[in-house]
């Protein structure tokens, strides 16, 4: 399976492989019960573009020709020293590639494209679990995170 890896920093200098609403798309399809609306998708993939002052990171694509078969997207933290560097907010892998290394492959590449540390949230039941824990990645912490569309209950709790 000829493969084409393509690291994909902005689409203002750049002409990427694929748009915007295809990259979207594809993670909404292939993230399956891991993932998050499109619209949520797009907003990261301009995170990594630097839309905005002060965002950056970048879009790694595995594609044969004009087909998607992975996607990951790094955002960027701009906080070295005390949080990671990189935040690995969404990777996905197109069903008919899983366990061909594809996903591996992906992972040794973001590694390897970035400098400094790299955090991502894995949950417990996702079986990437496993290979992010064989590429280094541990669980230092535990993830706590307030909900402030729930006003109204923290509001009766105060």
């Amino acid at each position: 399976m000829d493969i084409n890896y393509t690291i994909v920093l902005n689409d203002h200098t750049q002409k990427p492989p694929f748009s915007r609403e295809q990259l979207a798309d594809f993670l909404y399809n292939h993230l399956g019960q891991y993932g998050d609306q499109r619209n949520a998708i797009l907003k990261c993939i301009a995170y990594a573009y630097g839309d905005a002052p002060g965002q950056d990171g970048f879009v790694l694509v595995a594609h044969q020709e004009k087909e998607i078969l992975g996607v990951v997207i790094i955002n960027d933290t701009n906080m070295e020293g005390y949080i990671p560097e990189h935040i690995l907010v969404y990777i996905a892998v197109h069903e008919k590639t899983r366990g061909k290394g594809v996903g591996k492959k992906l992972m040794k590449t973001v590694i390897k494209e970035t400098k400094g540390d790299i955090a991502l949230h894995v949950e417990p039941d996702n079986p990437a679990k496993i290979l992010y824990e064989k590429l280094g990645f541990t669980n230092k912490y535990l993830e706590m995170r307030l909900n402030k569309t729930g006003q109204k209950l923290l509001k009766e709790i105060c």
